[in-house]
C-alpha cells in the first residue's frame, strides 16, 4: 500500500505529459512484476492504425522515452487490441506460442482512445494485478486528461500555445549539451550535418479564400485534417503545436538537417497529395531554421517565420531552410528583436 500511494503522489506531481508516462509505467512495472510495460500511442495513418511506443521499462531497468525510428509507421494492431477497441473494451490479453502474455489497456476518453498500456509477462496476470493496474489506469486517464484540457488546442487536439515555451526551453537546453560552444564561434559544417533540434512554422495556404467559400465549418474540419496529416507525418519524439488560426509549429528532436529537409517534404506532400471533403486540394507553406542555445527563442521564430515568408511570397507549396535563403542571398539575416511575427 505504502508503494501504491508513493506512485499516486509522483504521477500525479507531473505537470508533463513525457514525465507523467515515465510515472505510470513505472508505477505499473513495479506492481505487477511485469516482463515489460509500454506506453504507446494510437496513430492512424490512411485509415489504418499503428502502435508508437513513448516510453518503456523492462524488468530490472529504468523507465525511458522511446523515439521512433524516422519514417517509421509503427506497429501494426494485433487482432485481440484492434477488436477490443472496435468494441470498445477496457482490456484485451494475447497467449505467445511460448506461452508469454500481454496485456492491452486502452485510455479511453468517452469514445475515444489515443493511448494504450500495455504489459508483457512470461506468465499470465492475476485477477489482484488487473484490479490494481486498473485503479492505475483510470488516475492516469484523469490526470491525462486535465494535462490535456490546460495544453491541447480544443479544435485539432494539439498542444496549443502556452505549452510552447516550456517545450522549447527544453530543446534550447538539449541544444546547449548537444553543442557546448562558446557564443560567437561560426556552426560547424559537415557534408549531411550533425544532428540538431528544429524549430518549423508551418501555415494553411489561401486558407482565408476556403473560409470565405466554403464556410468556417469546412474551414475547421481542413484544419483538423492538417493536424491529422501533422501528427502522422512527423515522429513521435516531435512536438505539434497549433498557435491559433491556419498557423501551426513543430519541434522536431535530434536529427540531421537532410532528415529534417524529408520529414518536413514528407508532411508536406502528404498535404497536396490529401482529397479535402467539398474543398478539394489544400496546400501548406513551411519555413524552418534549427535551435540554437546561443539564440533567444525571439529570434529563432523570426528567423523561422522570415523563411516562410519567402515561400508564401514566391510560390506557395514549398518548404525554406533560413539557412540556405542566407547563404544563397535570398534573405538578409536580421537580428530579431522582442517581437516576432506570424501571419
Amino acid at each position: 500500500m505504502d508503494s501504491l500511494l508513493k506512485h499516486m503522489v509522483d504521477m500525479t506531481g507531473h505537470r508533463d505529459h513525457a514525465m507523467l508516462d515515465i510515472s505510470v509505467i513505472s508505477a505499473v512495472q513495479e506492481l505487477a512484476g511485469a516482463a515489460q510495460t509500454r506506453i504507446l500511442s494510437i496513430a492512424t495513418v490512411a485509415g489504418q492504425q499503428y502502435l508508437r511506443a513513448r516510453a518503456a521499462i523492462h524488468a530490472g531497468g529504468e523507465a525511458r522515452l522511446e523515439d521512433a525510428p524516422d519514417g517509421a509507421l509503427g506497429e501494426p494492431l494485433s487482432p485481440e487490441l484492434a477488436r477490443c477497441l472496435a468494441e470498445h473494451r477496457a482490456s484485451a490479453e494475447a497467449c505467445g506460442a511460448d506461452g508469454s502474455r500481454t496485456l492491452w489497456l486502452p485510455i479511453w476518453f468517452g469514445d475515444t482512445a489515443s493511448t494504450c498500456l500495455e504489459l508483457r509477462n512470461d506468465k499470465p496476470f492475476c485477477s489482484d494485478t488487473i484490479h490494481t493496474v486498473g485503479g492505475i489506469v483510470g488516475v492516469y486517464r484523469n490526470f491525462q486528461n486535465l494535462l490535456d484540457y490546460s495544453e491541447r488546442d480544443s479544435l485539432t487536439g494539439l498542444l496549443n500555445r502556452k505549452t510552447f515555451d516550456d517545450q522549447l526551453a527544453r530543446m534550447l537546453h538539449s541544444a546547449h549539451e548537444q553543442d557546448p560552444r562558446l557564443p560567437g564561434l561560426a556552426e560547424r559544417r559537415q557534408p549531411h550535418g550533425p544532428e540538431k533540434q528544429w524549430l518549423a512554422v508551418v501555415d494553411v495556404d489561401h486558407f482565408k479564400a476556403v473560409n470565405d467559400k466554403f464556410g468556417h465549418l469546412y474551414g475547421d474540419e481542413v484544419l483538423i485534417l492538417i493536424a491529422n496529416l501533422l501528427q502522422s507525418s512527423f515522429r513521435v519524439q516531435d512536438r505539434v503545436f497549433r498557435f491559433g488560426g491556419e498557423e501551426f509549429v513543430v519541434l522536431l528532436r535530434s536529427t540531421t538537417l537532410d532528415n529534417a529537409w524529408k520529414i518536413i517534404e514528407r508532411f508536406r506532400t502528404n498535404v497536396e497529395n490529401h482529397e479535402f471533403p467539398q474543398v478539394g486540394r489544400v496546400t501548406v507553406s513551411v519555413g524552418f531554421v534549427s535551435i540554437s542555445a546561443y539564440e533567444s527563442p525571439v529570434v529563432t521564430l523570426g528567423h523561422a517565420d522570415q523563411a516562410l515568408y519567402y515561400a508564401k511570397s514566391n510560390g506557395r507549396n514549398q518548404a525554406c531552410h533560413y539557412d540556405d535563403l542566407v547563404s544563397h542571398g535570398m534573405l538578409q539575416a536580421v537580428t530579431s528583436n522582442d517581437t516576432a511575427e506570424f501571419f
